[in-house]
Order: C-alpha cells, then sequence, then structure tokens
C-alpha cells in the first residue's frame, strides 16, 4: 500500500488540478511539476518544486527533454522493498517518487483537425508522459498512477481515510486504466500516420481500440453477454425510454441509414435489420403513411427512423401502433412531450448526417476480421442502362430509382416492388430469387396493394428469366437489376416478350 510523500504532476488537460493538487498539499505532499503545469500550480499558490531542480539539469530541445533522466525515472522505478533498489537510490542521491499524475498531449484532438501539417501533428506526440506512466504503472505494487482527472476526487478521499495511502487494489486498477490510455494515445498516432500520406487505404495493422460505452442486458438473446464500444451515444443521443438492447441499436442503425438514402422526407420502418416499409413524401407524416402501409402486421414491435425532425402529426401517427423505437434528427419539445407519454419506448435523437461517415464495415470471423469499404454508391439516372426495347417512363425512372436505394438495404437475395415513393412489397433473405419475388408480392397482397405498374428492383442480377417472369406475374412494368449474368440475353428477350422496360445498374447490392 504506497504512502504517498512526493507526487510528479504534468498534465495537459488541466481540469480538477488545482482542487486536487490543493488536496496533496493540504495532506503535506510534496509536489513536483513541469513548464505549464508548475506555472498553473504557481498561479495558485501551490508550491511546486520544478523537474529541473529536481534532475540538476535545465529543460531542453524546446521543452522535448525534461522528465528524461535517471532522477525521474529510478524514483518510479525503484521497488520500495528491494533493498538492491534502495542502496541505488541512497547512492545517487535520488528521492522515491510515490505518485505520478499524468496526462497527454492531445494528439487525438489535433491530427483530426483537417489541413493540419505533418509537422504540426508530431509535435503533439507526448513521449515524457507515456514514459512516466508507463514506468509508474508497471511498479503499481509501489507507485500510485493517475491518468484521468475523473479519479481524483476517489484517490483523494482513499488518501483521507487511509493516513495518505492508496490500497495495491486500487493502484492495480489505475495502472490497468494506464495502459488502456497509452494503448489507445499509441493507436490513434499509428492509425494516423499509415493515413497521411493515402487516406482510405487500408493499414496494415487492423487498430479497434474503443473504450467501454454501456453494459447491455443482453446480446441478442438473453444467454448472450454483450458490451457496447465506443462512443455511439454521441451519434444516436437517447432522450426517453428504457435502455437500448443490442438489437435495438442494431435496427436503429439499420433505420437510420435507409431513411439517410433520401433527400427528401423519408421514413423507414425495420424489423430484424430489414426494412417493413419505406416511404417518402412532403411530409414526414405522410412519409410514415407510405412506409406503413407497406407492411402494418410487420411494423408492430419495430424501429421507426425519420431523416427528418419528427413533428406531432407524424407523432400522433406513431401513438397508434406498438413501436419499440423512434429515431429522428429532431424531436420540437411539443412533440417531445407527446412522445413520452409511452414511458418505455425509446427517443433517440441522430446527431449527425449519415451520409458524411466512412467507416469501414468490419466484421469477425474465426481468427480474424473482414475490412471493407463502405457501400456508399448514390445511384443517378444519367449512369442507368436501359437494355429493352420499351424505355420507362419519367416516373418508372424514378421509382427505380427508390426502389434500388432501399434494396441497398434489404438482406441478399432482396426484391422490392415499389412505386415513386412507396414500397409495396419486401422479399428478403431468402435463398432463391425467385422465393423473394413471390414473399414480396405476398406481402403486398396482404397489406392490399396492388402491384399493377409497380417497378422492381433485385439487389443482384437475375440468374434466370424466371425471377424477372414472377414480377411481371405480380404486376411490374419496369424492372431495375445490376445485369451481369451469363444469361442477361435471355432476362432481356423475356423482358422485351412481355413489354417490360429494363435497366441495369452496373453494380450489386449484397447484404449478407
Amino acid at each position: 500500500m504506497p504512502q504517498v510523500r512526493r507526487a510528479l504532476i504534468s498534465v495537459s488537460d488541466k481540469r480538477g488540478l488545482i482542487e486536487f493538487a490543493k488536496s496533496l498539499q493540504e495532506m503535506g505532499v510534496e509536489i513536483v511539476s513541469t513548464g505549464g503545469t508548475a506555472s498553473t500550480l504557481h498561479e495558485h499558490n501551490i508550491r511546486a518544486v520544478s523537474v529541473s531542480e529536481v534532475t540538476g539539469f535545465p529543460e531542453i530541445l524546446n521543452g522535448r527533454v525534461k522528465t528524461l533522466h535517471p532522477k525521474i525515472h529510478a524514483g518510479l522505478l525503484a521497488i520500495a522493498d528491494n533493498e538492491r533498489h534502495q542502496r541505488d537510490l541512497q547512492e545517487h542521491g535520488i528521492d522515491a517518487i510515490d505518485m505520478v499524475v499524468v496526462n497527454l498531449y492531445p494528439f487525438e484532438q489535433t491530427a483530426a483537425r483537417n489541413g493540419i501539417p505533418l509537422n504540426d501533428a508530431l509535435e503533439q506526440i507526448d513521449i515524457g508522459g507515456p514514459a512516466m506512466l508507463r514506468a509508474a504503472a508497471k511498479n503499481f505494487k509501489h507507485k500510485v498512477v493517475v491518468v484521468n482527472p475523473d479519479r481524483y476526487s476517489s484517490v483523494v478521499d482513499e488518501m483521507r481515510l487511509s493516513e495518505g495511502s492508496v490500497s495495491e487494489t486500487t493502484c492495480f486498477d489505475l495502472a490497468r486504466e494506464v495502459f488502456r490510455h497509452t494503448s489507445l494515445y499509441d493507436a490513434v498516432i499509428a492509425n494516423y500516420l499509415d493515413h497521411v500520406d493515402a487516406p482510405g487505404k487500408f493499414a496494415p495493422l487492423l487498430h479497434i481500440t474503443r473504450p467501454q460505452e454501456f453494459m447491455l442486458r443482453y446480446g441478442e438473446n438473453p444467454h448472450q453477454r454483450a458490451m457496447l464500444y465506443g462512443n455511439f451515444s454521441s451519434f444516436f443521443q437517447q432522450l426517453h425510454g428504457k435502455e437500448l438492447s443490442y438489437n435495438n441499436i442494431v435496427d436503429c442503425v439499420s433505420a437510420a441509414r435507409i431513411a439517410a438514402e433520401f433527400d427528401e422526407p423519408a421514413v423507414a420502418i425495420v424489423k430484424h435489420t430489414n426494412p417493413c416499409g419505406v416511404g417518402t413524401a412532403a411530409t414526414v407524416a405522410e412519409s410514415y403513411v407510405r412506409a406503413l402501409a407497406t407492411d402494418p402486421k410487420s411494423a408492430y414491435g419495430g424501429i421507426i427512423a425519420s431523416n427528418r425532425p419528427l413533428d406531432a402529426q407524424a407523432g400522433e401517427l406513431m401513438n397508434e401502433i406498438f413501436t419499440e423505437v423512434i429515431v429522428a434528427p429532431g424531436f420540437p419539445e411539443p412533440t417531445l412531450q407527446l412522445m413520452r407519454k409511452k414511458k418505455d419506448r425509446r427517443l433517440i435523437r441522430l446527431t449527425t448526417d449519415l451520409r458524411a461517415l466512412n467507416e469501414p464495415d468490419i466484421k469477425s470471423v474465426p481468427g480474424g476480421f473482414l475490412v471493407q469499404d463502405p457501400d456508399l454508391d448514390h445511384l443517378a439516372v444519367d449512369s442507368l442502362k436501359v437494355v429493352t426495347k420499351r424505355k420507362p417512363t419519367a416516373e418508372e425512372l424514378q421509382a427505380m430509382l427508390f426502389a434500388w436505394r432501399v434494396a441497398k438495404h434489404v438482406k441478399s437475395n432482396a426484391i422490392v416492388y415499389a412505386n415513386a415513393g412507396q414500397t409495396l412489397g419486401i422479399g428478403a433473405g431468402q435463398m432463391s430469387r425467385v422465393d423473394s419475388a413471390k414473399i414480396a408480392a405476398m406481402k403486398a397482397g396482404d397489406a392490399g396493394l396492388s402491384l399493377k405498374g409497380s417497378v422492381v428492383a433485385s439487389d443482384a442480377f437475375f440468374p434466370f428469366a424466371d425471377g424477372l417472369l414472377e414480377a411481371v406475374r405480380a404486376g411490374s412494368s419496369a424492372v431495375i437489376q445490376p445485369g451481369g449474368s451469363i444469361r442477361d440475353e435471355e432476362v432481356i428477350r423475356a423482358a422485351d416478350e412481355h413489354q417490360i422496360a429494363m435497366a441495369f445498374t452496373g453494380i450489386r447490392h449484397f447484404k449478407h
């Protein structure tokens, strides 16, 4: 149990510094400090011995070298109950340092600024700070090391209760926090340097270093433990309702990404990551009505996402059925009060434009990770290749683009029937594309929606004409698909025989 008589403080983040240092001083702790930290302490009448006084050597190289000295590191690394270590300290006139309070130059914040010169970023790489932290953390049985300002009060409280001592249990916990912190710090630097001259490339080493955000009740199923890592809550801010589940989070993201596909007001209703329905219109309320009409039975207990703030009219409509979560970029106060009447339903404010994110898609596999670019393709009319004798009408073209944007978010094999602003039937995740077409038509029939004159989108090519013929039987008049099958000519002939317009995109949207 280290007795704290001497502390070295050198911090970039000065939150809580003065109160903490005053508490140490009141307990008779000698404070050693550097540069800006020492100046701040002196301004508040807190005595601090400079590192230069301890080492007998001035700070040099514009402050690059100040704590890298045996009188600092021996004072940190010496084991209190090792006789040889204690003789070495005595022989060389070195006093032990019992506590290290250090946090590091803000490299991540600096590197995040667009256009920052490499040399400026390099100056924010802390050298002495990590060295001191690691030395003290390695020697945690005999040293107290604090990297997080949020820990100051609990450390002080423990010292007051234990006559200036800190338990080995606490010291071990603090040391683990240090190694997590320095590991993340180094990963951020390595990641920055890997991409500084080639943004977007795949780095030689995959860095996945994210802090725990919160424990989930369970994973996909109650027998699976689950934890959320990162800063998800900075993108999806919960305003109301019980805690999010693992499946809620996955579905929230799926629904929000679908709604984000559209510039006009749009609403997506999702169940188990697949859309039950998607609608666009002049208002959120109209968009919701269109989305719900696709499959009102499956929408029960689903996740709703809007790409516009939720107005009271839309809120009233959404209150008519049971919904797990509603995601929107805003909830004006009157709407928020209305929606809070259902105490368990979660209300989530989306704080960012998901279209602006370009984060890699990562999935775990035994022994490794699959990493790919996100599927950010946004198809335009002029990139379509019409391959049939009949050309699509202007209205059909708009409906094709709408259906294509939705199909991108449906598990393959995906079939989507739609008009220009509404899904009419969705078939997802079947082993056969024909079965997806049949299920989508069945869903439309169950909802009382006619597919006559609809368009159909397929996330990948029709390998045979049978899938297209199923859409023809359902009533579709136009088809959008990637093309690229060895039987494309057969499929085109079938479309021409039935006077169907068909366009190829040249890209597919598999979603596994």
